[in-house]
């Protein structure tokens, strides 16, 4: 994207996905972003991606977009999920349509989901949260679940080991809860640092609370933002979409 394209659009709406859905392009800290905010109860809508009913993973989006297809089904969004173990498979918390496939994760170790505090993205049938580990403690049915770190923003405050001006910059996303309780993803357009993607949702998008969930792998699947899975050849391990059926006009 380019700089003037980018001041244009600093938070412009591009398109209105045709259920309760904005995504938009924002400019922040001279960097660009794409964003996908949910309307209130949309979070409902979300699926969490990982092995077909045959036990095979999905691996990527375009894989899982053809085995949707199949089953009379559109994809309408998605993103890659939470860090993964070297095994491929996830590094914590995993809940997929209520039955859960990892335990929570509350141990140390390296690499960014050991950037602690870390968290957990949940969803109930009351909404949506994100929330660090330590208080993770759900009361009602959790239908999806992914933990990853580090947590981005933490009840209105910037992950505290965020430096402005660090140096290690990748392609990131995450996903924060606004003010409102509406979900809301973004994905970097180029390398950002943690602190710059921090702020991004701190104080651009007003999310008292997110939680990181890539980095340089990071896809993205909005035709509305021009995004649509990355590259065929980047494994992912789970992923978190929104489907329709097939002949809905959700897309072009």
């Amino acid at each position: 994207m380019s700089m003037f394209r980018c001041l244009l659009v600093s938070m412009s709406v591009l398109a209105s996905p045709a259920f309760g859905a904005t995504a938009t392009e924002v400019f922040h800290r001279g960097a660009g972003f794409d964003v996908y905010r949910l309307d209130s109860g949309e979070e409902q809508r979300l699926e969490f991606f990982w092995k077909r009913k045959d036990g095979t993973p999905y691996g990527s989006i375009h894989a899982l977009r053809r085995a949707l297809a199949t089953a009379g089904r559109k994809l309408v969004f998605a993103v890659n999920g939470g860090i993964y173990s070297e095994q491929f498979t996830p590094l914590g918390l995993y809940i997929e349509n209520g039955k859960r496939y990892y335990q929570l994760t509350r141990g140390g170790g390296g690499g960014n989901f050991f950037l602690l505090p870390n968290g957990v993205f949940y969803i109930t049938e009351k909404g949506a949260r994100v929330v660090e580990t330590k208080d993770y403690q759900p009361q009602d049915r959790i239908i999806n679940a992914i933990q990853s770190g580090p947590m981005l923003v933490i009840n209105g405050r910037l992950h505290p080991r965020f430096i402005e001006g660090y140096h290690s910059k990748y392609i990131r996303n995450g996903v924060g809860i606004d003010r409102e309780g509406r979900v809301i993803f973004a994905i970097s357009d180029e390398p950002v640092n943690f602190h710059a993607f921090g702020t991004l949702f701190k104080d651009r998008l007003q999310c008292p609370n997110a939680l990181y969930l890539d980095g340089n792998i990071s896809a993205m699947y909005a035709p509305e933002l021009h995004r649509y899975g990355g590259w065929l050849w980047r494994r992912f391990v789970t992923m978190i979409g929104i489907t329709s059926e097939a002949s809905d006009p959700v897309e072009p």
